[in-house]
Protein backbone atom coordinates (compact mmCIF):
# COMPACT_ATOMS: atom_id res chain seq x y z
CA UNK A 1 0.00 0.00 0.00
CA UNK A 2 1.44 3.77 -1.00
CA UNK A 3 2.17 5.53 2.22
CA UNK A 4 -0.05 8.52 3.16
CA UNK A 5 1.85 11.56 0.57
CA UNK A 6 1.83 15.33 0.44
CA UNK A 7 3.02 18.00 -1.82
CA UNK A 8 3.77 21.57 0.09
CA UNK A 9 3.32 23.91 -2.77
CA UNK A 10 4.75 27.24 -1.02
CA UNK A 11 8.13 27.19 0.42
CA UNK A 12 10.98 29.59 -0.03
CA UNK A 13 13.63 26.86 0.79
CA UNK A 14 16.37 29.52 -1.14
CA UNK A 15 15.99 31.49 2.23
CA UNK A 16 18.99 32.19 4.30
CA UNK A 17 17.33 30.41 7.30
CA UNK A 18 17.90 26.89 5.66
CA UNK A 19 21.36 27.55 5.19
CA UNK A 20 23.16 25.57 8.09
CA UNK A 21 20.66 22.49 7.61
CA UNK A 22 19.24 22.71 4.36
CA UNK A 23 19.94 18.70 3.95
CA UNK A 24 18.50 17.62 7.35
CA UNK A 25 15.44 19.69 6.59
CA UNK A 26 14.45 17.88 3.36
CA UNK A 27 15.15 14.69 5.00
CA UNK A 28 12.39 15.16 7.76
CA UNK A 29 10.30 16.53 4.94
CA UNK A 30 11.10 12.98 3.49
CA UNK A 31 10.12 11.56 6.61
CA UNK A 32 6.85 13.17 7.22
CA UNK A 33 5.62 11.96 3.56
CA UNK A 34 6.47 15.02 1.60
CA UNK A 35 7.11 13.81 -1.74
CA UNK A 36 7.33 17.17 -3.71
CA UNK A 37 7.88 20.58 -2.68
CA UNK A 38 7.72 24.19 -4.90
CA UNK A 39 10.34 26.71 -3.54
CA UNK A 40 8.95 30.50 -4.81
CA UNK A 41 11.68 33.45 -5.72
CA UNK A 42 10.78 36.62 -4.71
CA UNK A 43 12.79 38.73 -7.53
CA UNK A 44 15.04 37.62 -10.27
CA UNK A 45 17.93 36.34 -8.24
CA UNK A 46 15.71 34.33 -5.48
CA UNK A 47 14.05 32.60 -8.66
CA UNK A 48 17.91 31.77 -9.88
CA UNK A 49 18.75 29.95 -6.73
CA UNK A 50 15.59 27.87 -6.32
CA UNK A 51 15.79 26.56 -10.05
CA UNK A 52 19.52 25.75 -8.87
CA UNK A 53 17.99 23.96 -5.70
CA UNK A 54 16.06 22.06 -8.03
CA UNK A 55 19.16 20.43 -9.33
CA UNK A 56 20.34 19.27 -5.85
CA UNK A 57 17.00 18.06 -4.35
CA UNK A 58 15.27 15.94 -7.00
CA UNK A 59 11.40 16.82 -5.26
CA UNK A 60 12.20 20.40 -5.40
CA UNK A 61 10.48 22.30 -8.17
CA UNK A 62 10.53 25.74 -8.86
CA UNK A 63 8.67 28.98 -9.12
CA UNK A 64 10.13 32.39 -10.97
CA UNK A 65 8.41 35.92 -10.17
CA UNK A 66 8.60 39.00 -8.60
CA UNK A 67 7.43 39.72 -4.93
CA UNK A 68 4.93 42.90 -5.09
CA UNK A 69 8.06 44.20 -2.38
CA UNK A 70 10.20 43.55 -4.38
CA UNK A 71 8.76 45.51 -7.08
CA UNK A 72 9.89 48.73 -6.66
CA UNK A 73 13.48 47.14 -6.88
CA UNK A 74 12.81 45.80 -9.86
CA UNK A 75 15.61 46.83 -12.71
CA UNK A 76 15.22 47.21 -16.77
CA UNK A 77 14.49 44.36 -18.17
CA UNK A 78 13.61 42.08 -15.20
CA UNK A 79 10.22 41.02 -16.27
CA UNK A 80 11.73 39.71 -19.56
CA UNK A 81 14.93 37.77 -17.60
CA UNK A 82 11.68 36.04 -15.20
CA UNK A 83 10.04 34.93 -18.28
CA UNK A 84 13.10 33.52 -20.02
CA UNK A 85 13.46 31.48 -16.75
CA UNK A 86 10.28 30.51 -16.28
CA UNK A 87 9.94 29.05 -19.73
CA UNK A 88 13.74 27.61 -19.83
CA UNK A 89 13.45 24.61 -17.60
CA UNK A 90 10.43 22.14 -17.10
CA UNK A 91 11.33 22.62 -13.25
CA UNK A 92 9.98 25.73 -13.08
CA UNK A 93 5.70 24.98 -12.80
CA UNK A 94 4.55 28.50 -11.98
CA UNK A 95 5.17 32.29 -12.21
CA UNK A 96 5.30 33.44 -8.63
CA UNK A 97 5.39 34.60 -5.72
CA UNK A 98 3.54 37.58 -7.31
CA UNK A 99 0.52 39.81 -6.33
CA UNK A 100 -0.30 43.01 -3.79
CA UNK A 101 0.95 43.79 -0.91
CA UNK A 102 -0.52 46.84 1.18
CA UNK A 103 0.23 45.36 4.82
CA UNK A 104 3.99 47.63 5.18
CA UNK A 105 3.68 50.95 3.94
CA UNK A 106 2.11 52.42 0.92
CA UNK A 107 4.81 53.57 -0.84
CA UNK A 108 5.15 51.49 -3.93
CA UNK A 109 1.86 50.72 -4.82
CA UNK A 110 1.73 52.17 -8.21
CA UNK A 111 5.09 49.85 -9.40
CA UNK A 112 3.42 47.17 -7.24
CA UNK A 113 0.26 47.10 -10.16
CA UNK A 114 3.03 47.57 -13.01
CA UNK A 115 5.25 44.32 -11.83
CA UNK A 116 1.62 42.39 -11.04
CA UNK A 117 0.62 43.07 -14.31
CA UNK A 118 3.00 42.12 -16.05
CA UNK A 119 4.09 38.87 -14.26
CA UNK A 120 0.35 37.89 -14.97
CA UNK A 121 1.02 38.98 -18.77
CA UNK A 122 4.23 36.69 -19.18
CA UNK A 123 2.43 33.60 -17.25
CA UNK A 124 -0.35 34.22 -19.93
CA UNK A 125 2.47 34.10 -22.90
CA UNK A 126 4.35 30.94 -21.29
CA UNK A 127 1.24 28.85 -19.76
CA UNK A 128 2.21 28.67 -16.16
CA UNK A 129 -0.18 29.10 -13.10
CA UNK A 130 0.16 32.04 -11.20
CA UNK A 131 0.94 32.03 -7.39
CA UNK A 132 -0.52 34.98 -6.12
CA UNK A 133 0.10 36.81 -2.66
CA UNK A 134 -2.57 39.21 -1.35
CA UNK A 135 -1.59 40.86 1.97
CA UNK A 136 -3.87 43.89 3.06
CA UNK A 137 -5.17 44.43 -0.40
CA UNK A 138 -7.99 42.04 -0.58
CA UNK A 139 -10.64 44.67 -2.21
CA UNK A 140 -7.58 46.52 -4.34
CA UNK A 141 -6.84 43.13 -5.98
CA UNK A 142 -10.58 42.29 -6.99
CA UNK A 143 -10.92 45.80 -8.30
CA UNK A 144 -7.62 45.18 -10.38
CA UNK A 145 -8.85 42.05 -11.91
CA UNK A 146 -12.26 43.78 -12.58
CA UNK A 147 -10.51 46.58 -14.00
CA UNK A 148 -8.22 44.78 -16.51
CA UNK A 149 -11.21 42.27 -17.88
CA UNK A 150 -9.27 38.88 -16.35
CA UNK A 151 -12.06 36.96 -15.85
CA UNK A 152 -10.27 33.46 -15.41
CA UNK A 153 -6.68 32.76 -14.22
CA UNK A 154 -5.21 29.47 -13.70
CA UNK A 155 -3.02 29.41 -10.35
CA UNK A 156 -3.58 29.63 -6.68
CA UNK A 157 -4.12 32.44 -3.81
CA UNK A 158 -1.60 31.47 -1.29
CA UNK A 159 -1.55 31.92 2.05
CA UNK A 160 -5.07 32.80 1.95
CA UNK A 161 -6.30 35.73 4.51
CA UNK A 162 -9.98 36.79 2.88
CA UNK A 163 -13.41 36.37 4.13
CA UNK A 164 -16.17 33.83 2.55
CA UNK A 165 -17.32 36.56 -0.31
CA UNK A 166 -13.46 36.59 -1.51
CA UNK A 167 -12.80 33.26 -2.05
CA UNK A 168 -15.81 32.91 -3.86
CA UNK A 169 -14.76 35.90 -6.29
CA UNK A 170 -11.58 33.48 -6.82
CA UNK A 171 -13.04 30.27 -7.24
CA UNK A 172 -15.05 31.76 -9.93
CA UNK A 173 -12.39 33.15 -11.34
CA UNK A 174 -11.12 29.01 -11.33
CA UNK A 175 -8.10 29.67 -8.90
CA UNK A 176 -7.07 27.19 -6.06
CA UNK A 177 -6.99 28.41 -2.66
CA UNK A 178 -4.46 27.24 -0.17
CA UNK A 179 -4.30 27.95 3.55
CA UNK A 180 -1.10 28.05 5.44
CA UNK A 181 -0.35 26.71 9.47
CA UNK A 182 -2.01 29.90 10.79
CA UNK A 183 -5.51 27.79 10.50
CA UNK A 184 -3.71 25.99 13.58
CA UNK A 185 -3.57 28.82 15.81
CA UNK A 186 -6.14 29.10 18.65
CA UNK A 187 -7.47 32.46 17.65
CA UNK A 188 -7.97 31.49 14.14
CA UNK A 189 -11.80 32.36 13.07
CA UNK A 190 -12.80 31.70 9.80
CA UNK A 191 -13.54 28.29 9.52
CA UNK A 192 -16.57 29.13 7.35
CA UNK A 193 -13.72 30.39 4.55
CA UNK A 194 -12.06 26.68 4.89
CA UNK A 195 -15.48 24.71 4.66
CA UNK A 196 -16.10 26.95 1.54
CA UNK A 197 -13.65 26.13 -0.72
CA UNK A 198 -14.55 23.07 -2.76
CA UNK A 199 -12.08 20.05 -2.11
CA UNK A 200 -10.85 19.86 -5.30
CA UNK A 201 -9.71 23.50 -5.42
CA UNK A 202 -7.88 23.27 -1.90
CA UNK A 203 -3.65 22.95 -1.75
CA UNK A 204 -1.42 22.98 1.56
CA UNK A 205 1.63 25.00 2.08
CA UNK A 206 4.05 25.80 4.73
CA UNK A 207 5.16 29.14 3.23
CA UNK A 208 8.65 28.05 5.07
CA UNK A 209 10.41 29.71 6.84
CA UNK A 210 7.25 31.73 8.45
CA UNK A 211 4.38 30.59 9.87
CA UNK A 212 5.41 27.88 12.06
CA UNK A 213 2.21 25.81 13.46
CA UNK A 214 0.66 25.90 17.12
CA UNK A 215 2.61 23.70 19.66
CA UNK A 216 6.24 23.92 18.17
CA UNK A 217 8.86 24.49 19.50
CA UNK A 218 10.46 26.00 16.83
CA UNK A 219 9.88 29.40 15.31
CA UNK A 220 11.36 28.69 11.91
CA UNK A 221 8.44 26.49 9.69
CA UNK A 222 9.58 23.62 7.28
CA UNK A 223 8.31 21.54 4.56
CA UNK A 224 7.48 18.53 7.12
CA UNK A 225 4.78 20.60 8.87
CA UNK A 226 2.63 20.75 6.21
CA UNK A 227 1.16 17.60 7.69
CA UNK A 228 -0.91 19.84 10.44
CA UNK A 229 -2.34 22.36 7.71
CA UNK A 230 -3.97 19.06 6.64
CA UNK A 231 -4.85 17.66 9.92
CA UNK A 232 -6.39 20.82 10.71
CA UNK A 233 -8.33 20.86 7.67
CA UNK A 234 -9.50 17.13 7.95
CA UNK A 235 -10.77 17.80 10.88
CA UNK A 236 -12.93 20.53 9.88
CA UNK A 237 -14.36 18.81 6.70
CA UNK A 238 -14.50 15.88 8.83
CA UNK A 239 -12.83 13.71 6.81
CA UNK A 240 -9.52 11.41 7.12
CA UNK A 241 -6.69 13.08 6.82
CA UNK A 242 -5.28 10.68 4.74
CA UNK A 243 -8.30 11.95 2.57
CA UNK A 244 -7.42 15.49 3.09
CA UNK A 245 -3.36 14.35 1.64
CA UNK A 246 -4.81 12.62 -1.36
CA UNK A 247 -6.86 15.16 -2.96
CA UNK A 248 -5.08 17.92 -2.09
CA UNK A 249 -1.99 16.02 -3.78
CA UNK A 250 -3.74 15.17 -6.95
CA UNK A 251 -4.97 18.70 -7.05
CA UNK A 252 -1.21 20.32 -6.56
CA UNK A 253 0.10 17.70 -9.27
CA UNK A 254 -2.82 18.75 -11.90
CA UNK A 255 -2.21 22.52 -11.17
CA UNK A 256 1.23 22.74 -11.49
CA UNK A 257 1.63 19.70 -14.37
CA UNK A 258 4.08 17.67 -11.77
CA UNK A 259 5.14 14.26 -12.03
CA UNK A 260 4.04 11.45 -10.42
CA UNK A 261 6.74 9.71 -8.49
CA UNK A 262 5.42 6.64 -8.52
CA UNK A 263 5.34 6.48 -12.19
Amino acid sequence: MRMETYIDSHTHLHFEEFDRDREAVMARARQAGVEQIISLGTDLFSSRQNLQLTRQFPEVFAAAGIHPSEAHRARPGDVEAVKTLAQSDPRVVAVGEIGLDFYWDSTYHREQYEIFREMLRIAGEIDKPVVIHNRAAQREMEWFFQEAGIETLDGVMHCFAGEVIDARFYLEMGLHISFTANITFRNFRAIDVIRCVPLERLLLETDSPYIAPAGTSEKRNEPANVIRVAEKIAEIHRLPREEIARITTENARRLFRLPDPAL
